[in-house]
């Protein structure tokens, strides 16, 4: 009679830490931002659709970055490589482009496009989730674009996009906004502007200006926190 009084107790108590466990793990998934996943390879065709240009508006967001001839650039989750050829056009052959990507199907779809396209001024990095692998100061520009909330490790990705830098140089973030509307992914997996400001701001980059022509996502230009050098033609035009 005592033994099962006591197992009985064992049991329920067991089920209690369970329950409390559950409901402990239920809360976490609510508060915790559900981005990091990774853009399967095999949906590339995807985020190819023929209005992309004209929501993207590819060439003001270069423009607003100062991009020119001989601009030596990065994007980072490049993807396929979209927005890569497009800067690639832009630097043109006296210019670099870094494509880093953490998936290796991803960058030989990026060397396949290149190909395709006679383009010899990009050179695929494979990064990791906390390394972008970028040369230290090595760029003048670096993009983030539609890939920010795959993020799995923000705060050391981006360390390592101001370590990239140079004097001067410039991050553009551009996302999809929580408010929705528009392509994208679902709303769930969306990062808010005011968090890349907190997780930048702590990886050492400081907020310059917020662009607002796109009309589904935010733009946020960033430069090195202990850059001395001063506004570019881009703050000051």
């Amino acid at each position: 009679m005592i033994v099962s009084r006591i197992l009985g107790t064992v049991t329920r108590a067991g089920a209690l830490v369970v329950m409390c466990g559950w409901l402990a793990g239920l809360a976490w998934g609510q508060e915790r931002p559900r981005h990091g996943r990774l853009f399967p390879p095999e949906e590339l065709g995807e985020l190819e659709g023929p209005d992309r240009d004209a929501w993207q508006m590819p060439d003001a967001v270069m423009d607003a970055m100062g991009i020119a001839d001989g601009s030596h650039v990065a994007e980072i989750g490049a993807g396929g490589g979209w927005f890569t050829v497009r800067l690639a056009r832009r630097v043109g052959p006296n210019g670099i482009v870094y494509a880093q990507d953490v998936q290796a199907q991803m960058l030989e779809a990026i060397r396949r496009r290149i190909d395709r396209e006679g383009l010899g001024n990009v050179r695929p990095v494979r990064g990791y989730s906390t390394d972008p692998r970028l040369p230290r100061e090595s760029v003048e520009a670096v993009f983030i674009v539609d890939a920010y909330h795959e993020f799995s490790n923000p705060d050391a990705m981006l360390r390592g996009v101001a370590a990239a830098l140079r004097p001067g140089g410039r991050l553009g973030v551009v996302d999809f906004a929580k408010a929705g509307g528009g392509p994208g992914p679902p709303l769930d997996e969306r990062v808010n502007q005011v968090l890349v400001v907190d997780q930048a701001t702590a990886a050492g980059l400081r907020l310059l200006r917020k662009e607002t022509f796109l009309p589904f996502q935010y733009f946020l230009v960033f430069g090195r926190a202990d850059d001395a050098s001063g506004s570019t033609a881009a703050e000051s035009r």
